[in-house]
């Protein structure tokens, strides 16, 4: 009998909240259609579980709000993944909101760049893998270059960023080519070093199609975690009222089966 690869996922962070504050997690897989997920999200202040309110976010995603006072905070999530999750829902809506220019992915700005790179080729799988490419080749990814403020316009000034400013690049380019493009959240067992990942997905041929400039992870192994815009809408930790340190984050995928190969050139869909 045949038996399906799973992917286990999950995050540990630790937190000093030096002042009461509200945080808002984005830590726990998305709603998955399709799949069966096992999961557990625990938070404990100073040694003692602590209450979460979960909320229902756009693109089946999931934030977990707490109400915390100063304190040691511990965020432990753990999810086991199995079988494949149907294709994200494709409505009106999305192709309105992930056609505009955001805060961090602006289009408008780099509409001459992207028709001039990319003149003539057909929103499909051949402009997918040219933008992809083209991306990978003009960044090196440093950690540290881009400051967390920083847009798709600066990443390509500096030429440089980590995943987040290759999607947001990514991102803007085809929402410039009048292609809706949206950023995903996601775990992605074989990333190295390994963290939360960031990647673009773009609406072509009917569906949502991932694009990874970084190259760093298989498409086809990704669980969503967010979708937004782009980073603004996709933190895993955001707080607001006070302030709080983020004194460790270690973060785990992998899967039961063997990764599986990536051709760039083919329209993945994350699941």
């Amino acid at each position: 009998m045949n038996v399906e690869p799973s992917r286990r996922v999950g995050a540990r962070l630790v937190l000093q909240a030096h002042q009461p504050l509200e945080a808002i997690l984005q830590v726990a897989v998305s709603g998955m259609t399709g799949a069966v997920v096992e999961e557990d999200l625990a938070v404990s202040l100073d040694g003692q579980p602590a209450e979460l309110a979960e909320v229902a976010m756009p693109g089946d995603g999931r934030a977990h709000l707490l109400r915390s006072d100063p304190g040691q905070l511990i965020v432990q999530y753990e999810a086991v993944v199995r079988g494949q999750a149907a294709r994200p829902e494709v409505t009106e809506a999305d192709r309105v909101t992930f056609l505009r220019p955001s805060r961090y992915a602006e289009s408008d700005r780099l509409t001459a760049v992207a028709r001039a790179e990319f003149a003539g080729i057909a929103p499909g799988p051949e402009l997918l893998a040219a933008v992809s490419s083209w991306v990978g080749t003009q960044l090196s990814y440093v950690p540290g270059s881009i400051g967390p403020t920083e847009g798709a316009v600066e990443t390509l000034l500096r030429r440089t960023g980590v995943c987040r400013d290759y999607a947001q690049l990514v991102i803007a380019l085809l929402r410039a080519l009048d292609v809706p493009a949206r950023l995903a959240a996601v775990y992605a067992p074989g990333l190295e070093p390994m963290d939360f990942h960031a990647v673009a997905e773009a609406l072509v041929c009917g569906g949502w199609h991932v694009v990874d400039a970084t190259l760093l992870a298989p498409r086809a192994s990704l669980v969503r975690i967010a979708t937004g815009r782009d980073a603004a809408d996709t933190a895993f930790l955001s707080s607001y009222g006070g302030g709080a340190e983020l004194v460790e984050s270690e973060v785990t995928a992998v899967t039961s089966g063997t990764l599986p190969d990536d051709d760039v050139t083919a329209l993945v869909s994350i699941g």
